[in-house]
């Protein structure tokens, strides 16, 4: 077990590394080109249904699909995968208890799809910059992302502190990208779709992961209700938001939501702590003291 968990070891290691001193890294075959054909056969559908975007963040040459999880089985491979979450975890944990699945979304670019402005997704919450991380992106191609087919572009070392800068980076580079590979990089990071003057699509899924205890882009629990989460596996079902952040956070009557995912929810209900050790433990010596007051 212990020669097997090693590699795992690592290879965090060295991406956690990377992506905390640049602000991004890409891992290489990191998929089976197999499984990111079957997942993008699986979301074409959804893509010819949907219409293309409006305003000019999303692109109005541009077409964006969510609620991944439910639209194809394939999509928890990429988002349960081992390395991915280890990496996320440890980049995230100093901030938060648990983290959570902040969105899944596919996206075409179509030809002649303009330049998108950088941008740092971190600022979606109002919230202090440049003191912690709040997120981590990961791009799965399902073409090859090239620069001249609009493949992301990455501004290395606008994270963390640095975006506070007021002056745009001088550079950036295409981080060009063949079907299995991953792009990762912080929320914190300054980065942009490039333009596409190809004449094909270039098709891909951006799954991100932000700290437990914010307000998430894509609204899990609408896009996976009850009936849709209690045929996950748990460990998937608790990352969408079936779990609560301590303390007590995202309960449903007092309760870790997850009890919603039974066949049949109790006649009754009562509310359980979910506090922290250190928050457990001033409640108790508090309820000590109180009792022994009272006594007296």
């Amino acid at each position: 077990m212990a020669t097997a968990i090693a590699p795992l070891i690592d290879a965090v290691d060295q991406y956690t590394q990377a992506l905390r001193a640049h602000g991004y890294c890409i891992v290489p075959r990191l998929q089976p080109i197999e499984t990111v054909a079957a997942l993008d056969a699986e979301l074409r559908p959804g893509f010819e249904a949907a219409l293309f975007c409006q305003g000019d963040f999303y692109g109005t040459r541009t077409k964006r699909i969510g609620r991944l999880l439910a639209r194809s089985p394939h999509t928890a491979a990429f988002v349960q995968h081992a390395l991915v979450l280890a990496i996320v975890e440890r980049v995230l944990a100093p901030w938060c208890d648990t983290i959570q699945l902040n969105l899944t979304q596919a996206i075409e670019i179509h030809p002649g799809a303009p330049r998108q402005f950088p941008h740092r997704d971190q600022d979606m919450w109002a919230s202090p910059k440049g003191e912690l991380e709040y997120l981590v992106n990961v791009m799965w191609p399902f073409t090859p992302y090239t620069r001249e087919n609009g493949t992301t572009l990455v501004y290395p070392d606008s994270h963390g502190a640095r975006a506070l800068d007021q002056d745009l980076p001088s550079m950036c580079f295409a981080a060009e990208l063949d079907p299995g590979d991953a792009l990762l990089f912080l929320g914190s990071t300054l980065h942009g779709a490039g333009a596409n003057r190809t004449q094909a699509v270039r098709r891909g899924m951006i799954v991100s992961y932000c700290l437990g205890w914010l307000k998430p882009y894509e609204n899990q629990w609408l896009a996976y209700p009850p009936q849709v989460a209690r045929h996950f596996p748990g460990e998937l079902a608790a990352l969408v938001g079936y779990r609560q952040h301590r303390p007590n956070l995202g309960n449903y009557e007092g309760q870790c939501p997850s009890v919603l995912l039974q066949e049949r929810l109790p006649e009754r209900i009562g509310a359980i702590d979910a506090l922290r050790p250190d928050q457990a433990a001033l409640a108790a010596e508090y309820r000590r003291t109180v009792s022994q007051d009272d006594g007296d």
